[in-house]
């Protein structure tokens, strides 16, 4: 396998700090807002890759964190007349509807920053004491001439690094660039008490102190966005090498923008789509298909149309196996030792060819190309052969759960096998305006006097747990609570 590290700018090969098993730390969403488009292609694809290792039988430690504690939660939270915590656990609760939609498993442990105050003063601590980092009036500064390496990740000069920081107005500071690891409390805000007053952490120290906590010094995979690459990803390498003086993470994996007309999507452009309106219209996994379907690495133009294709390419292979999971019905357990040797050829082949895609650094575009290869192959073989073997079809099934098992596109049950009837999708406002529609056709029957089809109406609605009440002012109707 070789993976392109964002550090070295090269495809390396990949070699697991241990035998068999693989460390990742993935950042998480800042609980403020529901997630949009653009925040949930890192949130498929480090799925996507959790679950290629898992399948090559690793075993996998994956953490993906929450910022629970943050300047947009604040402002958040005083919009909305709340506090930061209720605002986070909102938001939390609604990450994980959307994850679930998406088909994003739960990572091994979603550490949030509110629950690790007492490991990150003692990181924050570590960083003056060892004269990496600097206190003026609560506030707390890492100062970064003092780590000769930083640049490192981003490849960024001096002078690029003091113009692309995000760099925090403050004349106190001893370099411009340099940025906070723990910000004195202003009034209103909530705090914890620390050894230099009262105060919260900065942003890039939380995600330090969880890696290094439930991975330790030099995990094998750190990821997220290309937009994390700097400053966030370049100051925890500093501050947590600086730090243990350790290697921090040993490949560095970014996925590039989702872009509109070019542009990138984000918040602060406007230009964003939240990942709940759009499950309004499209099938969840019609979106996980689409953000599989670019090479992580490349930019992937967002538009309606490309979702519509992609939940086309999904029903194609959901149509494939539907035809193939009906052979095997029809066909008998003493046709299980009858095997078509050139068809057998050929699902190796294709399984060889998959996992080639994904061990080059995780190509999940040619790997669903393949897929479609291989429904094809199975459509071919069962429209062209009359009699075959009940073990070349439960070779095709678990060739088709392998790559499932990878890619996601389709959810399993607890035995394995594929669900493919969706849920319909019931629209509020849609319902209303039925509802409404068979009041009016009830309200002429009975200025007709015609009775059986009025009740008709009455009773097939209150079977549906639909009360109409009949008032001078015409029909009212409210749905029953069971």
């Amino acid at each position: 396998m070789e993976i392109y590290n964002t550090l070295t700018r090269r495809k390396e090969k990949f070699i697991p700090r241990e035998d068999g098993k693989v460390s990742i730390y993935v950042c998480g969403p800042t609980t403020y807002n529901y997630i949009h488009l653009g925040n949930a292609r890192p949130l498929v694809f480090f799925d996507t890759v959790r679950r290629y290792f898992t399948q090559l039988g690793f075993q996998v430690n994956y953490i993906q964190n929450f910022t629970d504690i943050d300047d947009k939660i604040i402002k958040k939270s005083l919009e909305e007349g709340s506090d930061a915590a209720t605002v986070s656990q909102k938001y939390i609760e609604e990450y994980y509807k959307d994850a679930d939609a998406l088909n994003v498993a739960r990572a091994n442990r979603h550490p949030r920053v509110s629950e690790h105050m007492k490991e990150i003063m003692e990181m924050v601590s570590a960083l003056i004491e060892k004269g990496f980092a600097y206190e003026i009036e609560g506030d707390v500064y890492f100062d970064v001439p003092s780590f000769p390496k930083y640049g490192k990740l981003s490849h960024r000069s001096s002078d690029e690094i003091l113009s692309g920081a995000r760099v925090e107005v403050d004349p106190r500071k001893k370099n411009p660039a340099d940025f906070a690891l723990w910000k004195a409390a202003k009034e209103g805000e909530p705090f914890w008490e620390s050894p230099w007053g009262a105060g919260r952490p900065g942003w890039h120290i939380e995600c330090s102190v969880m890696s290094l906590k439930y991975l330790g010094s030099g995990f094998d995979i750190h990821g997220g966005g290309m937009d994390l690459i700097f400053p966030h990803h370049e100051n925890e390498i500093a501050q947590s090498e600086a730090a243990t003086g350790k290697p921090f993470a040993r490949y560095w994996i970014h996925n590039g923008f989702i872009t509109i007309n070019q542009d990138k999507m984000s918040k602060s452009l406007g230009n964003f789509f939240l990942v709940r309106e759009i499950l309004e219209k499209f099938n969840p996994l019609s979106v996980r298909f689409f953000l599989l379907s670019t090479h992580y690495r490349s930019p992937l133009d967002f538009d309606f149309e490309k979702l519509e294709a992609s939940g086309q390419g999904l029903e194609r292979l959901k149509n494939s196996i539907d035809l193939l999971e009906e052979a095997i019905k029809k066909r008998s357990s003493a046709e299980l030792k009858e095997k078509d040797s050139d068809f057998q050829t050929k699902l190796i082949d294709l399984k060889k060819r998959f996992n080639q895609a994904m061990d080059d650094d995780f190509n999940t575009a040619l790997a669903i190309g393949i897929f479609f290869e291989a429904a094809k192959e199975v459509n071919t073989f069962l429209n062209q052969n009359t009699i075959f073997g009940k073990a070349d079809l439960i070779d095709a099934i678990e060739l088709y759960a392998y790559f499932n098992n990878v890619l996601g596109l389709f959810k399993t049950g607890p035995d394995g096998k594929f669900i493919l009837e969706e849920k319909p999708h019931t629209d509020d406002s849609l319902v209303q305006s039925l509802i409404e529609l068979l009041l009016e056709i009830r309200q002429e029957a009975r200025t007709k006097k015609d009775w059986p089809t009025a009740d008709r109406i009455r009773n097939g609605l209150n079977e549906m747990g639909i009360i109409i009440e009949d008032t001078p002012d015409g029909a009212r109707w409210k749905i029953s609570v069971q």
